[in-house]
């Protein structure tokens, strides 16, 4: 499997991780101009939007239910702008994004579902926003699609790092069943890069005893996605350059948190 997928920007619907890629999780890019729509059908999966930049009208049907209707969602020039703002779209729906700015960027991910809950806009009081870390591996983690949702599997979020520093540190995994420490995670990391030229690195990598073990250092340039199926994977942005990613999760339970710190390197939590 290519952990690492580059970035590309043709077309207005880009899958980026086509489904059956991972065990749970898929993700496509929308791009669209003033006035484009854009209807989608979740079939027998959950459904997170994320609004990278731009605004949109989200219209939502279900069988049997009162169209759900979003005339405004999203507002932010881009990802470095403010916090995130979702819509989470259950089993079973028909969807409809209409660009109501001059342009719009949005991400769309999805995995398997039995979910029954409503949908949701994920906005202001519902995204929890928090300092992670101290020094140069504090960053900004936005909490959107959490408990706050019964969904089934799906957990995203956004986390933005200042230049410089390290996040999802101390690097931690989620890759196998060790409750109620750990649980089989599966993740998605897409990164943006400001000033767009910069970059970044993630070290993905497994614990020495780990049979089907690996150690891959990538360089992440702004649109870049990496998968991350199992292992540890702390993050850095270069010097001068704000790193931000959206993360979603989806797994075999749905528990935010559920991780085990890489033993060598969580002293520094005690710091």
């Amino acid at each position: 499997m290519d952990r690492l997928i580059k970035s590309r920007t043709t077309g207005k619907y880009q899958e980026i991780v086509p489904a059956g890629t991972l065990r749970f999780l898929d993700f496509a890019r929308l791009q669209l101009t003033k006035g484009d729509n854009y209807i989608g059908r979740t079939g027998s999966r959950e459904c997170v939007l994320d609004v990278f930049a731009g605004s949109a009208s989200v219209t939502i049907e279900r069988a049997g239910k009162e169209n759900e209707i979003y005339p405004l969602v999203g507002e932010r020039a881009d990802v470095f702008s403010g916090p995130p703002v979702m819509v989470y779209i259950p089993p079973q729906s028909t969807y409809e994004v209409v660009t109501t700015a001059d342009s719009l960027d949005v991400g769309i991910f999805s995995a398997p579902s039995q979910a029954t809950a409503p949908p949701a806009l994920l906005e202001g009081p519902a995204v929890v926003a928090r300092q992670v870390g101290r020094g140069n591996w504090q960053r900004t983690v936005y909490s959107a699609l959490a408990e706050n949702v019964p969904a089934d599997r799906l957990l995203a979020g956004e986390t933005l790092n200042p230049p410089g520093n390290w996040s999802s540190y101390p690097p931690h995994k989620h890759d196998r069943s060790n409750p109620p420490q750990e649980a089989v995670l599966e993740e998605i990391y897409f990164f943006r890069v400001k000033p767009s030229q910069g970059y970044g690195f993630i070290w993905t990598y497994t614990a020495p005893e780990d049979p089907e073990g690996f150690s891959t250092v990538f360089v992440v340039e702004d649109g870049d996605t990496v998968l991350l199926p199992k292992g540890y994977h702390p993050v850095v942005a270069a010097p001068g350059y704000q790193l931000h990613y959206t993360w979603v999760l989806a797994g075999e339970e749905r528990r935010y948190g559920a991780w085990a710190d890489d033993p060598r390197h969580a002293w520094v939590k005690g710091q």
